[in-house]
């Protein structure tokens, strides 16, 4: 897979230099480490996240603690009084796995946080990119800490319609 993205690249370059087009590169992780924002915001999300997971892992070393002791009072207790801990067990095992998906899940609240701090500083990143490339007359422009990403294209240079076209759909 990565030798087909090589060859496209090489292709697309050869091909915008034939066009006469330029194109440049950034490295997105150089620029980040030197914004004092973006450090301080990962600062913040670091402390979140360190703080949530010891709230987590505080409420399993309690779910523990009560199993142990379940387990130790096990044979002498009543079925009924058995269940009622089970349930009690599990219940606050389904919280803390509640809280756990709640804090770092997909959409989570770190995900959002994230979305919060960091998004504004990716906002003007693309702005930069984008006014230099229209002032540099730059047609692609690629991020080389993400693997070659596109950053940038100018949509005059976009066949997309065209190959749509060519394979008989309408656009």
């Amino acid at each position: 897979m990565k030798k087909i993205v090589f060859i496209a690249v090489i292709a697309l370059f050869g091909t915008l230099s034939v066009m006469g087009q330029r194109f440049a590169y950034i490295d997105s992780e150089y620029i980040l480490d030197n914004i004092p924002e973006y450090q301080a915001a990962q600062m913040q999300l670091n402390d979140l996240s360190v703080q949530w997971q010891n709230e987590i892992e505080t409420k399993f070393g309690r779910i523990d603690e009560l199993y142990r002791k379940y387990q130790a009072e096990a044979v002498l207790l009543p079925e009924e009084m058995k269940r009622q801990r089970e349930e009690e067990i599990i219940a606050l095992e389904r919280e803390a796995k509640g809280l756990q998906m709640q804090r770092f899940g997909q959409e989570g609240d770190l995900f959002k946080k994230r979305q919060e701090l960091v998004q504004p500083i990716q906002d003007q990143i693309f702005d930069a990119v984008e006014e230099i490339a229209t002032r540099g007359n730059y047609a692609v422009i690629f991020d080389k800490s993400g693997g070659g990403n596109m950053i940038y294209s100018d949509v005059r240079y976009d066949l997309s319609d065209d190959v749509l076209q060519n394979m008989g759909y309408r656009r």
